[in-house]
């Protein structure tokens, strides 16, 4: 399952759970979204939290071949530098620390990314993780085609500390 921030043109805000991005494309694409507040069929995808696999672990096979169970929620690493902050600054940390992963662990295919991230969706090109422009409506076709992709504010270069 995955979860969309969503909204509806007239502003309100809510979640909704989808088996993939194809699915909600689908559901929206034969009218079958509405907001639970105004009951609008004009619904669109918000910022939603990524989620970025950077290294992590497979889960651990017992003797079954079945996974072991894994913790719900991993608790976060508390560091110093969190210590007695507000949350508006424990966000900023955090925003700049995914920056920071993003940029450092991604190839910027710039204009070209709608096309590379079909050649890679499809295999005509090698898996690896890369970000980049597209326009609304390019997003919103990737999207449809079911290829999993996030609309992230990244600062141009001249605005990068």
């Amino acid at each position: 399952m995955i979860v969309f921030n969503l909204h509806c043109a007239d502003g309100h805000r809510f979640e909704g759970w989808f088996a993939s991005a194809r699915d909600f494309a689908a559901q929206r694409k034969r009218g079958l979204l509405s907001c639970p507040a105004c009951g609008s069929s004009n619904v669109e995808r918000g910022l939603s939290a990524p989620r970025l696999n950077m290294g992590a672990r497979e889960p651990v096979r017992e003797k079954t071949g079945v996974p072991s169970q894994v913790p719900a929620q991993i608790p976060a690493q508390k560091t110093p530098e969190m210590d007695g902050k507000d949350a508006f600054a424990v966000a900023q940390i955090l925003y700049s620390r995914m920056l920071d992963e993003v940029l450092t662990k991604s190839e910027d295919v710039g204009n070209r990314f709608p096309d590379e991230a079909r050649r890679i969706f499809y295999k005509q090109a090698e898996g690896r993780p890369i970000r980049g422009q597209a326009t609304r409506e390019e997003h919103d076709e990737l999207v449809e085609e079911g290829i999993p992709v996030a609309r992230l504010p990244v600062p141009s270069r001249d605005q990068l500390n």
